[in-house]
């Protein structure tokens, strides 16, 4: 079985090399769709329907951009990328000091700070001094030092970029004496780039943090009753570990024993720390309160929740958003058309119209500069990860930069009821004693019948007979009726306990019993009738809650612009309607199969175009792969619902979804601002440039500040909390 190829790529920076490396890998492997991208760790990823390349082919491909790539290796990634960041900040500080040196030499052998500063403004009125001059290029070579590479290789494949663009306005600039300008050109080009590779690894470094919260080591238990502590890699599937109160759990696991309220806020974004008993499931990340615990593996360290959600995070911001994708439309038609229209403006004037031809030469330098993608190039990425990184952060998984900004778009979203609307955990929601009994008489009774019982109706019984503090001893002799209900021996009395349908059966059935138990059904609950051989005692009313805050969602969600809420569910019709009607759903579709799912999802998609699908359960995967956007239950969904979908809520919190629509909304507001910005600076500056009053040192300050503003504004996302205004 063939696999996907990973590839370290050296020198894989930003989205202009994506655009390079598609142009110069993509026809090896059958197109640019058969390659992924990871940015934030230079890693290209070929897809196993490639074909029959060798990877040497791939290798020499990529050489011919300037860049290098070896076999993927996880161990390495960040080593490599520290390292060429590290070299990149070193060669950016080493032009400033040069850049700084020739200024000072300049104004010491030009007469003073007024002389020299006139170069600012007459770029051909002052001559430099010869050790400035030696400054100044020390200054443009050092800057050059990660550019001049990709820019010949850009050359000789005829693929003009950002960096081809720079090397021709430096060396212009120098070859008309523009010493300066060419140092200042070649420095804060160097910067614009570091600040890129800075904001890269920023937005690395946060998804990474999500690795630091899971320790290294975990207190394994053995079976002899020794502790030992070990590394995580070696604790095996069905081990025992101990952790002490106030530590972090290493392992996803199960409660043995103990109990103790857990912080899961990492993993699951909930503020309330859960509390866990013996049976409870616990995340690898979170944190221990005051109790010590006792918990066995159930996934090892490679694939626990956090490592999953680490692994998801690193390859989702390879799926290119919408707006990442124009952005590199654009840019690829941009770069060539930009050196042709600087070409025009050197050579029209002059040949046409008898301007002189080093000042419009000079000027079409300056619109090389200005014309400088960078800023609209790291605009969308950086707001993509960073997006990316706060969902994951406030315990919504994102699976990739399409699918964030998709929930910004949607017109309506279906839900599953059972585990979405609804808690899945039926409760007790009523009872009613008959014939002058209690409800204490009635509920012993009925805790007593089942008490051995595992069914989640039993459970129910369990939980609220508890609550109100009854615990009778187990009834004798309980004998389980199949299909019917149970009957036993309590207080030395047979009783029995079964649906109204067994009372019918039974013939004890009374129009007050009737009445009761038809009312309740139709409002949706389960009814377990209680009786012996002379009467009904009473009747006890289950149902599957709904979640208190679910009127509130769908709320949020109207007026977070999402205009219809529809459930579809495998129930029965009586309880989804009723369900669907306290909560404030506009539309029902009840006793579905998952094909019906499917096919209900198709005509909400033809009615209303972007659907979204909420559910948690195996059935809901078909309709989770459907939808324009699949959303899974992580806490409580199965494996298949959460892989099928496109985000996993990792919490059974839903207040996340009109969370994740305004989040959605934040980033592509961010996008939108990050792209005006950095196209009406261009848009200035070439009109500046046509008018003779631009200069080379202020259109590159201008791009680097503009690559600056867009990297903090995108960063802004990393701060989740304010996606809700």
């Amino acid at each position: 079985m063939e696999h996907n190829r990973a590839y370290k790529v050296r020198g894989l920076d930003c989205a202009e090399e994506v655009v390079v490396l598609k142009q110069a890998v993509g026809p090896l492997v059958g197109g640019e769709d058969r390659l992924a991208f990871d940015v934030l760790n230079g890693r290209m990823t070929v897809a196993a329907d490639a074909g029959e390349v060798a990877d040497e082919t791939i290798f020499k491909a990529i050489a011919t951009t300037g860049m290098s790539a070896v076999a993927w290796t996880p161990h390495a990634k960040t080593d490599d990328a520290d390292n060429h960041r590290r070299q990149q900040v070193l060669f950016t500080v080493a032009s400033g000091i040069a850049l700084l040196i020739g200024f000072g030499l300049h104004v010491a052998l030009a007469g003073g700070f007024t002389q020299a500063w006139r170069l600012l403004g007459s770029h051909a009125s002052v001559s430099t001094p010869l050790p400035a001059i030696v400054a100044y290029l020390a200054a443009a070579l050092l800057g050059a030092r990660f550019v001049v590479v990709k820019a010949w290789f850009a050359a000789r494949n005829l693929r003009p970029d950002m960096h081809l663009l720079m090397t021709v306005a430096v060396v212009g600039a120098m070859a008309i004496g523009e010493w300066f300008e060419a140092a200042t050109v070649s420095f804060l080009f160097a910067l614009s780039l570091a600040l890129e590779s800075w904001s890269v690894g920023r937005a690395r470094r946060a998804i990474a943090a999500l690795l630091d919260l899971a320790p290294p080591t975990a207190r394994l238990l053995r079976p002899n009753g020794v502790e030992e502590t070990v590394p995580v890699n070696e604790v095996r599937l069905g081990s025992r570990f101990i952790v002490p109160a106030g530590e972090r759990i290493p392992l996803d696991g199960r409660v043995t024993a103990g109990a103790s309220a857990v912080n899961q806020a990492p993993i699951t974004g909930e503020s309330v720390p859960v509390e866990k008993q013996p049976g409870a499931e616990v995340f690898a990340g979170t944190i221990n309160g005051d109790g010590t615990l006792t918990i066995r593996v159930t996934k090892v360290a490679q694939n626990s929740t956090l490592a999953r959600i680490m692994h998801m995070v690193e390859e989702a911001h390879a799926r290119r958003a919408p707006s990442e994708q124009w952005v590199e439309r654009f840019a690829r038609a941009y770069t060539p058309a930009v050196m042709v229209v600087a070409f025009l403006m050197f050579l029209v004037p002059p040949v046409i119209f008898g301007q002189a031809w080093d000042e419009w030469f000079y000027r079409a330098l300056v619109l090389l500069v200005i014309a400088c993608p960078c800023a609209l190039v790291i605009s969308t990425p950086v707001s993509i990860v960073a997006s990316l990184a706060a969902a994951a952060r406030a315990g919504v998984l994102v699976k990739g930069g399409a699918f964030i900004e998709l929930p910004a778009r949607l017109r309506a979203i279906a839900m599953d009821k059972t585990g979405t609307i609804t808690s899945a955990e039926p409760e007790v929601v009523q009872v009613i004693p008959l014939d002058n009994h209690t409800e204490g008489e009635l509920l012993s009774r009925a805790a007593a019948l089942e008490a051995r019982s595992t069914h989640p109706l039993a459970r129910a019984i369990h939980r609220y007979a508890e609550r109100k503090g009854i615990a009778p001893a187990p009834a004798a002799d309980v004998q389980v009726l199949r299909g019917k209900g149970l009957a036993g021996i309590f207080d030395g009395e047979p009783f029995w306990l079964g649906s109204h349908r067994y009372v019918v059966e039974r013939g004890q059935d009374t129009p007050e019993v009737a009445r009761q138990a038809e009312a309740l059904e139709a409002d949706g609950k389960t009814v377990i009738v209680v009786g012996n051989s002379r009467h009904v005692c009473g009747l006890v009313a289950v149902a599957d809650t709904i979640r208190p805050e679910a009127r509130e969602i769908v709320r949020q969600l109207h007026a977070a612009g999402v205009a219809h809420v529809v459930m579809l569910t495998g129930d029965n019709r009586i309880t989804a309607e009723a369900i669907a009607r306290e909560v404030g759903i506009d539309e029902v579709h009840a006793e579905l199969l998952p094909e019906n799912k499917v096919r209900k999802l198709e005509g909400l998609i033809a009615r209303y175009g972007n659907v979204a699908m909420v559910g948690d359960g195996v059935n809901d995967a078909p309709a989770l792969a459907r939808a324009n956007l699949g959303i899974a239950m992580g806490a409580i969904g199965s494996d298949a619902a959460i892989e099928t979908a496109d985000v996993a809520l990792m919490t059974d919190d839903i207040s996340k979804l009109p969370w994740l629509v305004h989040h959605s909304k934040r980033t592509l507001a961010i996008i939108r601002q990050n792209i005006t910005f950095a196209l009406a600076i261009k848009a200035m500056f070439v009109v500046l440039t046509f008018a003779g009053m631009a200069s080379l040192w202020a259109a590159i300050a201008a791009d680097t500040g503009a690559s600056l503003l867009v990297v903090l504004n995108g960063l802004r996302l990393l701060n989740g909390s304010k996606a809700v205004a």
